[in-house]
């Protein structure tokens, strides 16, 4: 006995209608972050034949046996992995631009030649009131720059444990909603439910928590799915079915970061959290190196004065005072009390040998070339990051473009698929027409 015509084209009209339905969402979120193109898988629809012999097939039609998600997890795996690692780049290079601006505009570099300048100017005169006037007056803007150069640090340092502490809080917040995810999967793949809508939500959920961090994820039969992110004694998972743990975030005294998820000392290799803690690690060296000049050049130049008489003829006293680059200041304002002659010399001496003394001490600390140093660290730092940023983004870039190619609309091709599955309907339509006109004409015969 033939086929059922009726149920043939039953059945390819409702599988027509599908695929419109699906090439309609389709278009629909072509433009959509995160969405993943759908495709219908068909199916013959067979059974066995009149004599109930199961070699002779009777082709019944067809059935769409499941709506495909475009997406390859291998490629979704390179496409996170290679975004932390630019996201890690990124956030190291943009709070290392910060800090090398940070030292530049504030002027440290000039205002210590400045001051050995106006050092060297008043050998010519000793006595003379301008010029210890003008040696006073480079001074002040001296330790200026380098309270300026401390601040500027300390608030490039707030700036990037804000945004580090804003990303743990961004982490608990997509950990929790990847558990929920998990469990509504868990729940879809119970009841047999089309999981696609919530499986386009877990990956987009699982790209996002990877800007903040390297992840590896486990994926279960039903679509939930295990995340571990970074490296922890224990390997403990920050998502697990519809459990999470808490990352969390210790700032040391030097402003340097630390993570810890439930308790455990957390380990990152990527991600924008990575980036900031290693911006952080250097900040703090360049704070520290920053502040180990400004006690050089205070020690040198108290040790230098003290050494002399100044030009009231009393014993050098100190010129500077503190020990890091935020407390260096001026002890005096007193241009009298620069001692130019040596100890031991007389009211208004023009003898310069202390001055002297204390122009070679500073030119075996060479403060300027230890601040240039600290200007070419960052500035070469920067400089090597930035080539490093910039071919991880390429990577990173190929990767996703690799992903889109697969998982994208292209409006063209399901602009073609419309029309062809209109036709189908249409096609499937006249087929039960054609069947029913046959079974008319069957039943008027006498």
């Amino acid at each position: 006995m033939a086929s059922d015509l009726l149920s043939i084209g039953l059945s390819g009209a409702k599988a027509a209608r599908t695929a419109l339905d699906v090439t309609a969402q389709n278009i629909a979120n072509a433009a959509t972050e995160g969405y993943v193109r759908r495709s219908i898988g068909l199916t013959e629809v067979a059974s066995t034949g009149y004599n109930q012999n199961v070699r002779d097939v009777s082709l019944s039609g067809v059935r769409v046996e499941k709506i495909v998600r475009n997406a390859d997890a291998f490629r979704q795996s390179e496409v996170r992995r290679t975004g932390s690692d630019t996201a890690r780049a990124n956030a190291e290079v943009n709070g290392l631009g910060n800090i090398e601006s940070a030292l530049e505009q504030s002027g440290v570099y000039p205002a210590i030649t400045g001051f050995d300048a106006a050092l060297q100017k008043l050998q010519e005169d000793p006595v003379d009131t301008s010029l210890r006037a003008s040696v006073i007056e480079a001074a002040r803007t001296m330790v200026a720059t380098f309270q300026i150069a401390s601040k500027e640090l300390d608030a490039v340092g707030k700036g990037l444990q804000f945004q580090a502490a804003d990303g743990v809080t961004q982490v608990n917040r997509i950990a929790g909603e990847l558990a929920r995810t998990n469990l509504r999967l868990a729940r879809a793949a119970d009841a047999s439910s089309d999981q696609t809508a919530l499986l386009d939500q877990r990956d987009k959920l699982l790209a996002d928590l990877s800007q903040f961090g390297d992840v590896n994820t486990t994926l279960a039969p039903d679509g939930s799915v295990t995340v571990t992110l970074g490296n922890t004694a224990t390997n403990d998972p920050l998502v697990s079915g519809g459990a999470t743990r808490t990352l969390a975030m210790t700032t040391a005294s030097g402003g340097t970061v630390a993570y810890t998820l439930d308790g455990a000392a957390l380990t990152l290799a990527g991600g924008s959290l990575a980036g900031q803690q290693l911006a952080l690690g250097k900040l703090a060296q360049l704070h520290t190196d920053l502040d180990d000049l400004a006690d050089t050049i205070v020690t040198k130049v108290n040790a230098a004065n003290g050494g002399g008489t100044d030009r009231n003829g009393a014993a050098g006293a100190d010129l500077l005072t503190g020990g890091s680059a935020a407390t260096i200041a001026l002890a005096t304002s007193d241009p009298a009390k620069i001692a130019t002659a040596p100890a031991g010399a007389p009211k208004n001496s023009r003898d310069p040998g202390n001055l002297d003394a204390m122009r070679t001490s500073l030119a075996a600390a060479d403060p300027a070339g230890r601040m240039d140093a600290i200007l070419f660290d960052v500035s070469a730092t920067v400089s090597g990051r930035t080539v490093t940023r910039d071919a991880l983004a390429t990577i990173s870039d190929a990767a996703k473009t690799a992903l889109s190619a697969q998982t994208g609309v292209d409006l063209d091709t399901e602009g073609i698929n419309l029309v062809r599955y209109q036709q189908a309907f249409q096609a499937s339509g006249r087929v039960m027409q054609v069947a029913t006109s046959i079974f008319d004409s069957l039943l008027q015969i006498r």
